[in-house]
This record gives C-alpha cells, structure tokens and sequence, in this order.
C-alpha cells in the first residue's frame, strides 16, 4: 500500500498529472449529448456558435474534468491500494492539491455556466452537485450500483441534452426533448454498468457494490443490455408514433446492430465490456443524434 504521507515530498504537482485526472476520454458523450440538445432545440446551431462552443466545453472539460477529478481525490485512498501509479497516490499531485484542483474547476464551471443564462447556470449548479453527490461522502453514490450509474446517466446524457436546448431556444425545452433526453440517460444507466467491469475486482476489495460485483458479470451484463435496449425501443415507438418513420427506422437500424454486439459480449462479459463499450456505445450516441435530428421540428423548444 502505497502511504499517502509520502505525497507531500514535492510541492508543486506535474502539469501533466493534473491533465491525466480530467480523463478526457470520458469528454465526449455529454459534449455530445449537449450537441444533440443544440440539434433538437428547433433552432439552427450556426445561429448562436458561441452558445454551442461554450457549452460544449462546459459539459465536457470543464463539468465533466471537474467530476473526473472531484472523483479522482475521493477514491485517494482505494487507488493506493488498487492503483498505486495513478497521479495523486504515487504524489505526482501531492498534497491537497487533488482537492483544490476539483474545487477551482467547480467554481470555473459555475463562472462558465452563468454566461449561458438562468437555464444553462441552473443546469450547471446540478451538474457539479451531482458531481460530487457521486463521489464524495457522507453521500457517495457510487457505492450503490443502481444508484451511482443512474445519476451518472442522466449527468452524462439527460442534462447536457436538456441544456443545450435550453440555452439555444432561451427557454424551457418541449416535451418531446424532454422525453427523448431522458430516455437515453436511463438507458445509459446500461452503459456505467459495463464501465464498471474494469473495476470489478477492486470495487470487490473495497465496498463498492457495483452490479458487476453484488449481481456477477453475466447478470450485470444482461442488466445493463435490458436497460440500454428497453429506452431505445421505446424511442423508436415515439419517433413512429411522432409521424417520424424514416428517424425510427434509423434508430431501430442501429438499435439492431447493437443486439449482435451485445450477442458477442455475452460469450465473455468480463472480457468484452471494454469491447463493448467502444462499438455499442457509438452506435447508441448515434441514435441519439437521429432522434435530435427527429423531434427538432416537432416544436423545438
């Protein structure tokens, strides 16, 4: 184990250390989802650029950085066990500069957030609290595997699809947004669920009761592909119904190549959910976009 104390032998941290705590690779699906709010919004993108830049790189390096890195400083502890290399455990960010790094950038995102009005400054106040909701204690609901990829979902996808309707439109988003955005939050509970498979046995040592670890990998992951595939369906009946057959279609079409990847996990769970991850998942960010593209003129916002 890996003793903390030794992490205040350097002062200063590495640059680079307090880059690889942002994870940016995990940017991009509520960067995406803002996009897609922008889509279906019921007004152009290119009509307000700045709106839609600043909210990308709200949600994504800042909002999303700032979980990472909030999320990062509170598991200081499991990681030294688990993950000894990572940056704050082995001191390359000694100290509390873990801590002071994820309490500037929650003061940044709030500083970006009021530029983009009472609805995009709104969302922003949820997305850091959610932030730390999951991470830190006496909350923390990352211990609970229903819990923690419920709210991770609907950060990720449902309030940044939402905001950046809202902020586009200046106003309150339709129904049909709403509905949509929602959707694919809840269905990317499913998605958290399989992420947690790289953590599986460390979540084992140290309390979290992830679906992987309380239900097993097989279960875990015929729960997360029923909770990915049943919000989907449920899409593609509303586009129909919406007089959008065509989206349906599209949505369905890409909804069908998900099952045979999901087909191709379930040989392996444990060893095909990172797999997974990168096939299905883009196949899923791609309905999303076709579902934008489908109720942005059934009244916008």
């Amino acid at each position: 184990m890996t003793d903390l104390s030794n992490v205040q032998t350097r002062r200063l941290p590495e640059p680079a250390a307090m880059l690889s705590v942002l994870h940016p690779v995990t940017w991009f699906p509520p960067m995406w989802a803002y996009l897609c709010g922008t889509v279906s919004s019921g007004v152009s993108p290119l009509e307000k650029p700045g709106l839609v830049i600043l909210g990308i790189v709200l949600a994504g390096p800042v909002v999303c950085g700032m979980s990472q890195a909030a999320n990062d400083w509170c598991d200081r502890h499991v990681d030294a066990i688990n993950e000894p290399d990572r940056p704050i455990p082995s001191g390359r960010i000694p100290g509390r500069w873990g801590l002071y790094q994820a309490l500037f950038m929650s003061v940044l995102a709030l500083v970006i957030g009021w530029q983009l009005g009472p609805w995009g400054f709104g969302a922003t106040i949820l997305g850091v609290a959610a932030a730390w909701a999951y991470s830190a204690e006496p909350v923390r609901l990352k211990r609970s595997g229903w819990w923690g990829p419920g709210l991770v979902g609907l950060s990720y996808e449902s309030l940044p699809w939402f905001t950046g309707a809202a902020v586009l439109a200046s106003g309150a988003p339709s129904i049909y947004v709403v509905i949509i955005a929602l959707l694919y939050g809840i269905g990317a509970h499913g998605i958290m669920t399989l992420n947690d498979f790289k953590a599986l046995e460390g979540d084992k040592a140290t309390g979290v009761n992830s679906l992987p670890v309380t239900l097993g990998p097989e279960k875990a992951a015929w729960v997360a592909s029923i909770v990915m595939a049943v919000p989907q369906v449920v899409v593609i009946a509303l586009l129909w119904l919406w007089d959008r057959p065509y989206h349906a279609l599209g949505v369905a079409a890409v909804l069908l190549v998900q099952f045979w990847a999901m087909s191709v996990m379930m040989k392996d769970p444990k060893g095909k959910a990172p797999w997974y991850n990168g096939v299905g998942v883009v196949l899923y960010v791609s309905g999303m976009m076709i579902s934008a593209f489908a109720i942005r003129s059934l009244g916008g916002a």
